[in-house]
């Protein structure tokens, strides 16, 4: 799903988020996403018994943000397989999150995304409920922290 994230993205010309490379191309970009997956709880959402999308979320934040002072989810490798874009997968496996959020008794949910491009990607997570928080740059790459609340 990563490397048909990054070939859409390079067709439409937005390569400033993730590069022109294939994920499974770059040996640290695949041992990131094998740690990432490891260390917190992946989901996949499926139509017709298809993979359409996937989501890992973890207590920690991603190592370029500043940590939380509270206790925290944390959504990373949100991801959506192109053929099924525009189906809500993404805002699925978000509404998830959040309830998984408030199953574990937890108040804050966070993530981060890619600032670039117009902000799109940050437009995306405002219209599912996130309010930006911080934004930052790792590198020359721009970022943007968003955090939502949580309630029972």
């Amino acid at each position: 799903m990563l490397d048909g994230a990054v070939e859409w993205l390079v067709a439409h010309g937005r390569s400033g988020q993730w590069g022109t490379e294939p994920w499974s191309a770059r040996p640290a970009g695949v041992k990131r996403v094998g740690e990432i997956v490891c260390a917190g709880t992946p989901w996949i959402a499926e139509i017709d018994g298809v993979p359409a999308g996937t989501i890992t979320l973890s207590g920690e934040a991603a190592p370029y943000v500043p940590a939380a002072e509270e206790p925290e989810v944390y959504v990373h490798l949100l991801v959506t397989d192109r053929r099924y874009a525009g189906r809500g997968v993404g805002s699925a496996l978000l509404a998830h999150a959040r309830e998984e959020t408030r199953r574990l008794g937890i108040g804050l949910l966070r993530v981060d995304c890619y600032a670039g491009s117009e902000g799109r990607l940050v437009d995306y997570y405002r219209r599912n409920g996130f309010v930006p928080v911080q934004p930052f740059t790792v590198g020359a790459w721009p970022g943007q922290l968003l955090a939502q609340r949580v309630t029972e």
